[in-house]
């Protein structure tokens, strides 16, 4: 009954959407046997390709992302060229008595290598024409699938797990021994814009959303986690099992197979060790958050330090964006960093409880903006990283005993920082063409982060809030894009935005202003200011008296034809005329004498990015 419900559930129309509105959909069964001591693995695959466009396809495309992790990759290449490879993928070595950074991939032997080898392609029974791409398969198929039809695609695949270079692989730094990620054949996505069949470089990914089906078979003391939901628990224990039930294999039985059923991702994640600890805790909503991890005292301590936190995570996650649809989610110690797939994270396990609490609690974040909302995060990464590390940051504010004022006061740090190196590039940078990986990372994660906190200072904190909320619900399982949270927040506020989203993402336009002048006229004060950026902004500024009043002014901007409720009630506060963007100058005066005046500040709050702050001060000393 339990997987009807959960069928049924995620089979209701999710495509009563925007008007005209539509998108792919793709059914997986696999049954996959993996041989834990070569590595090596066989599967079968049957995917039912719904076509919901107008268009008619001769052709779909696969990643085969497996491929990444063998000598000569675009993967490789990019680690050789990029000035700060990833560390995880760049092993030093000297050269001429100096320290230089190789590819790992550079000397892998032919039984550390990754790889996907697909045979018998067939639509519907009939062979197709399969080419293999470095990382993408291209198909030209027996026949074109109309539009608003259904075809059965069929192949067989033998992988090689990789040697764990990052992410996926075999035997990990902290001794996990399979961490399966992008391990299968995988339907690229074809949307309004065409097909995003991008190599795999070792960044992010974008995917269709189907229903998985999936038998992994594989030696009896392996405990798997990851996408899905267990269907046969009583058969395999491994703490899957009800209370009271005691599992028995047949004494002749090496392996065992695990059948997972996973509802409307867009991903299939696994991992297996022969010494994981599995607890199960009661979330939010009846959902049962999982964690396997390494059954060693230390981590073992540590983890379930973090588990009751990861609960009230769940919670406040919910409270901020919006319900997590599905009824389980897993914490994985695969060894890696972190990075999020469906219903589950793969990510570092031996580190402090502190540590292992800050990368879960950003993984976890991922399912809202990642895996149930799904913008192309290889195309926008900051609208997957950046939203995500801004409820991180959130929810991490929350928990602490004494609060910050300003949980982004980190955020926006490295944002200058970057600026300050003149190594910026827009948002709008594909995630894999960054120049350098630090370029990448600020930008997607930081400076993606601030579109949101910056977007509370400019449109109201209840207005921002409101538009995450309402983001959810009218994008999830929808792939929105950049436009769409910026209409979302129109619609919430009334405010015009289409400049906000322009100079922020597709530019590396600053902020910059400054007081510059205050004078004396009478006994009212002139206060002259200036933009210096490039970048326009409706400006917040207070002014504090010498008798120990306040006193706060707002210039909208002409161009958001929008007035911000008064973001501090208790302070009286005047709206002035708006300031346009082609004027860099603004006068405003205030009726008491110069004398009066102890300090006057653009932007108390410090939401607004504003690179250079030393003279957004006036204050009589």
């Amino acid at each position: 009954m339990r997987k009807l419900i959960l069928f049924l559930f995620f089979s209701v129309n999710l495509f009563a959407q925007k008007q005209g509105y539509w998108q792919q959909h793709a059914d997986y069964k696999m049954d996959v046997t993996m041989d834990v001591k070569t590595y090596l693995y066989k599967g079968k695959q049957e995917l039912i390709y719904t076509n919901n466009s107008s268009d008619t396809l001769k052709k779909v495309y696969y990643h085969l992302y497996n491929n990444a992790f063998q000598p000569g990759s675009e993967m490789d290449a990019r680690i050789q060229t990029i000035k700060d490879p990833d560390p995880r993928m760049a092993a030093k070595i000297k050269v001429d008595g100096k320290d230089v950074k190789e590819s790992r991939l550079k000397n892998l032997k032919p039984n550390e290598i990754g790889y996907l080898k697909i045979s018998n392609f067939k639509q519907d029974g009939v062979a197709a024409t399969a080419k293999e791409s470095g990382t993408i398969l291209e198909v030209t198929l027996a026949k074109p699938i109309l539009p608003n039809s259904k075809t059965v695609l069929t192949l067989d695949f033998d992988g090689q797990v990789p040697v764990q270079i990052r992410r996926s692989g075999r035997n990990n730094s902290e001794g996990v021994e399979l961490s399966m990620a992008q391990w299968y054949p995988k339907m690229a996505e074809f949307d309004f814009e065409g097909w995003h069949a991008d190599p795999y470089i070792a960044r992010e990914f974008h995917g269709v959303w189907g229903n998985f089906d999936v038998n992994i078979t594989i030696d009896k003391e392996y405990t798997l986690g990851g996408t899905g939901y267990l269907q046969n628990p009583n058969e395999i224990g491994h703490g899957y099992q009800d209370a009271g039930v005691n599992v028995v294999y047949p004494k002749k039985a090496k392996t065992i197979t695990w059948h997972f059923l996973a509802p409307n991702v867009h991903d299939f994640t696994w991992a297996a060790d022969k010494n994981y600890q599995h607890d199960i805790v009661k979330g939010a909503n009846n959902v049962d958050l999982h964690f396997l991890f390494k059954n060693t005292p230390s981590v073992v301590e540590n983890w379930q330090k973090v588990e009751p936190l990861l609960v009230k995570v769940l919670d406040y996650y919910n409270k901020t964006v919006g319900d997590y649809p599905y009824k389980q989610y897993s914490f994985i110690q695969g060894g890696d960093g972190g990075m999020e797939y469906g219903m589950c994270t793969l990510m570092l396990g031996n580190g402090t409880p502190e540590g292992i609490f800050s990368t879960a609690s950003h993984e976890f974040g991922h399912c809202w903006f990642q895996h149930i909302l799904a913008s192309n995060e290889s195309k926008h990464p900051w609208m997957d990283e950046g939203f995500t590390t801004y409820i991180e940051y959130l929810v991490k504010n929350e928990l602490k005993t004494k609060k910050e004022e300003n949980a982004f006061t980190k955020v926006y740090a490295s944002y200058y920082n970057l600026v300050q190196s003149g190594k910026e590039e827009p948002l709008s940078t594909h995630g894999d063409h960054f120049n350098e990986n630090r370029s990448y990372s600020t930008s997607s994660y930081y400076k993606g982060c601030i579109f949101l906190s910056q977007l509370g200072y400019i449109i109201g904190q209840d207005n921002l809030n409101k538009t995450i909320k309402r983001y959810y619900q009218d994008f999830k399982f929808k792939h929105p894009g950049p436009n769409d949270i910026k209409r979302t927040a129109e619609r919430v506020s009334g405010a015009n935005l289409d400049w906000y989203l322009l100079e922020w993402t597709q530019t590396v336009n600053t902020i910059d202003y400054a007081i510059k002048d205050v004078k004396e006229d009478g006994e009212k004060t002139t206060v002259a200011l200036e933009r210096i950026g490039r970048m326009p902004m409706p400006i917040d500024l207070l002014v504090e008296y010498t008798d120990g009043t306040k006193e706060s002014f707002y210039i909208p901007l002409r161009d958001m034809n929008f007035e911000k409720e008064n973001p501090n009630p208790a302070i009286t506060r005047t709206v002035l005329n708006d300031w346009t963007w082609a004027s860099p100058n603004y006068e405003f005066s205030i009726s008491k004498p110069k004398t009066a005046i102890k300090k006057i500040t653009i932007d108390p709050s410090g939401m607004m990015a504003d690179v250079k702050q030393s003279d957004n001060v006036y204050e009589v000393k």
